[in-house]
């Protein structure tokens, strides 16, 4: 990804790099700081990863429909 934008916003859809074991890449982002919290969309469970993690696992933004 050529474009980091590391001031991601609560409500913002990514597409991850690895797909959840229910079927589906796609996340909402929950809660920000210095851990990420996303919520899959398929199946509702949360994940806290490192920001440095996260920006590593991080495919592409679909969605900014976020709030700061």
């Amino acid at each position: 990804m050529e474009n980091k934008n590391l001031n991601y916003k609560i409500g913002t859809k990514v597409i991850m790099k690895k797909q959840h074991p229910c079927g589906t890449n796609e996340w909402e982002i929950i809660r920000t700081g210095a851990d990420i919290k996303i919520k899959c969309i398929n199946c509702g469970r949360t994940v806290l990863i490192p920001r440095i993690e996260f920006n590593k696992k991080l495919k592409k933004i679909i969605s900014e429909e976020g709030k700061i």
